[in-house]
């Protein structure tokens, strides 16, 4: 794997994709044609090259009206995706709007790898969207969370050892101090994630 940051916000990424990351990028173009997103937690440090499988890849999307999300939900199983949570666009589109719960989307008779779509519920999420970086691969385009958010949020609110290894991979890779990381601790905290 070769990697370049061409700026701030775009890394050139040149690896040989897998199965995994041609599955999210097929989501992907489908996702983009309905709302903006980012990718979040554990498919970050895959794609950046932790060795490591996956059964989900998350999601933070915009939130999107009934409407939207109903030709959201038409566009996936037109393109060979299901809702593994339920089948009923009302019953997906409630779940989406509470704060607790995720939708998982898979390709059609498979559960895993499945896609867990959130809606942006606070500052944080936000926070994530709006400072995400380009990821550029041969076969297109991701935009995944803010490095250091990203290893503080596995760091400090999710720390289970996968977790834990994800995020010293990351700051590896990216030599971020742990200064850096350390001042997300008290956002995570007025937050309540911690």
């Amino acid at each position: 794997m070769t990697m370049e940051m061409i700026d701030e916000r775009t890394i050139k990424l040149e690896r040989r994709l897998n199965n995994l990351d041609r599955i999210v990028l097929k989501f992907v173009k489908i996702l983009e044609k309905h709302t903006d997103y980012v990718l979040i937690s554990g498919y970050v440090a895959i794609l950046l090259g932790r060795t490591r499988g996956t059964e989900d890849v998350d999601f933070f999307i915009n939130k999107l009206s009934k409407e939207q999300f109903s030709s959201f939900y038409k566009d996936l199983l037109d393109n060979g995706f299901w809702a593994i949570n339920a089948d009923d666009v009302e019953e997906l589109y409630s779940m989406l709007k509470d704060d607790r719960l995720a939708v998982r989307f898979a390709e059609r008779g498979n559960v895993a790898p499945n896609m867990e779509v959130k809606f942006v519920k606070d500052a944080l999420d936000e926070l994530a969207m709006k400072e995400k970086i380009k990821v550029i691969t041969e076969e297109g385009k991701l935009f995944i969370s803010r490095i250091d958010l990203q290893i503080a949020y596995k760091k400090f609110v999710l720390a289970s050892y996968k977790d834990l290894e994800d995020a010293r991979h990351l700051q590896k890779l990216f030599d971020i101090k742990d200064e850096t990381i350390n001042k997300y601790k008290i956002l995570f905290e007025q937050y309540g994630r911690i």
